[in-house]
């Protein structure tokens, strides 16, 4: 038994991350959500950031969306603010002209195109609603597959979207999501309910974890009868289980989906937390909700103002305590949490080993 004790304790510490993981970077070589499409209007550019990286996306009138960096190569000032012209975005300030590559094809009072110099062009892709670029090495972007999303396009699912930004390190979002034994900090929305863990499985880029949930006391929640139908109280008895809730992060992106009884996928949550800043302690969420049509498609459409409010209200309570962990984190000078979920523990491996450590990072004390 000592030594079985000791084989698991090594394996947890291979596992553990190396440094501070507020302190591990998002990964750039993957394609990341920065604009919700109908944003980008024809004929105009849109300003946005990934991380430390301010970003000019532009949809000329005719042709597919493109991203610069935005700042002119001239006087750095932001190329959003500038004119578009046919497949070009004139910088708003002397006129330099740049081409979907970011080359600089014109310097209007010099009528010369070798003299100025060109700003960076990041691979972009539009799909599910999303702007995406590729914020790391151009020449990987074709060999990285942009992330299915939800159910969107889907007629059998009714989809929502949702774009918070929050004060916090996207991975502290990833470990909300992941964690469902935080059900107590929603007694207020949900009534007293709690998660029964079912299993897991994981690999080098991924980890699963599944649950279904019993209810101990309070009504059900209206918006919650409606898609998943009316649980019944059992006086007590242990509640069966009748959905199986998936979390899944696949680095650097999370789902959440819902099976019925019949194995039936009645929700699918994507979401995709965007690092926001050089030091990335804050972040842009992008999010679709997809939920199964019932026959009659009236009644979901009857019910999605309140599923509305309903899932604003617990994301609220999440967004509270998130920051506020965040909050101690740098009250603190740096990660004091002590886990005891194996999950969550494999689920910090996992953002660990998909991360990059930043400039600032510390490698942590073991034992």
């Amino acid at each position: 038994m000592l030594v079985e004790a000791s084989r698991s304790e090594t394996a947890q510490q291979a596992e553990a991350p190396e440094y501070d993981l507020r302190q591990i970077d998002s990964n750039p070589n993957f394609w990341y959500p920065v604009a919700w499409a109908h944003k980008v209007r024809p004929g105009k550019a849109f300003p946005t950031r990934y991380a430390g990286h301010p970003i000019a996306l532009i949809r000329p009138e005719k042709g597919p969306v493109y991203a610069l960096e935005d700042r002119c190569a001239h006087r750095q000032v932001p190329l959003s603010k500038g004119l578009v012209e046919g497949d070009c975005i004139k910088c708003c300030y002397h006129g330099w002209a740049f081409d979907r590559a970011g080359k600089c094809v014109t310097v209007p009072y010099l009528n010369r195109s070798d003299v100025g110099r060109p700003v960076r062009a990041y691979p972009c892709r539009e799909k599910a609603g999303l702007i995406f670029i590729f914020p790391g090495d151009p020449a990987l972007a074709e060999t990285v597959q942009v992330p299915d999303i939800a159910q969107v396009g889907n007629p059998e699912y009714k989809t929502r979207q949702f774009g918070p930004r929050l004060k916090c390190h996207y991975t502290f979002m990833h470990e909300n999501l992941m964690d469902m034994n935080h059900q107590f900090l929603h007694r207020r929305q949900m009534g007293s309910i709690t998660a029964r863990f079912l299993g897991q499985d994981k690999g080098d880029n991924f980890l699963e974890a599944r649950y279904s949930f019993a209810r101990k006391g309070g009504n059900q929640p209206l918006a919650e009868a409606l898609i998943f139908g009316k649980h019944h109280d059992l006086e007590g008895r242990e509640q069966p289980v009748e959905e199986v809730v998936s979390i899944r992060t696949t680095y650097p992106y999370q789902t959440l989906k819902i099976h019925d009884k019949d194995g039936d996928l009645i929700m699918d949550l994507w979401a995709c937390y965007v690092p926001l800043g050089s030091d990335q302690q804050g972040t842009q969420a992008f999010g679709l909700l997809s939920v199964k049509k019932p026959k009659w498609g009236f009644l979901l459409d009857l019910a999605w103002p309140a599923l509305g409010l309903f899932t604003h209200r617990i994301f609220e309570e999440d967004r509270e305590i998130v920051e506020l962990e965040q909050k101690a984190w740098r009250e603190l000078g740096g990660d004091h949490n002590v886990e005891v979920f194996p999950i969550v523990k494999a689920l910090r491996a996992l953002l660990a080993r998909g991360g990059v450590p930043n400039k600032a990072a510390r490698p942590l004390k073991k034992g």
